[in-house]
C-alpha cells in the first residue's frame, strides 16, 4: 500500500525537528458552485532542520512521532531565501 503524499509550503519552523506545512485546496459550494480556497495544516517531522519558512516541500504520511506529528518531510522542492521573505514583509508594512 502506497503512503499518502502532499505538497505544501512551510508556515512555521520554530520548533526543533518540527515544521508546520500548509496545504491549500479548493472547496466547491454545493449550491452556488463557487470555489473557495482552504488551508489544511500538517505537523511534519524534519530530521535535519533543513526546511525554512516559505519552502515548498513534499511530505509523506508515516508512523506517529508524537501526539500531533504523523507526517515527515521527504524532500524540499523549492528553497526560498529567508532574507528575501523578510525584506518583502517589511516593504508591505
Amino acid at each position: 500500500m502506497a503512503r499518502k503524499t502532499q505538497i505544501g509550503f512551510i508556515i512555521s519552523g520554530k520548533n526543533d525537528k518540527t515544521v508546520i506545512v500548509g496545504v491549500s485546496w479548493l472547496q466547491k459550494d454545493r449550491i452556488y458552485k463557487k470555489s473557495s480556497k482552504k488551508l489544511t495544516k500538517f505537523v511534519a517531522h524534519d530530521e535535519l532542520n533543513s526546511a525554512t519558512i516559505g519552502d515548498k516541500v513534499l511530505i509523506e504520511e508515516t508512523r506517529p512521532y508524537s501526539k500531533t506529528k504523523r507526517w515527515r518531510v521527504v524532500e524540499i522542492l523549492e528553497k526560498v531565501d529567508y532574507e528575501e521573505v523578510n525584506v518583502d514583509q517589511e516593504k508591505k508594512i
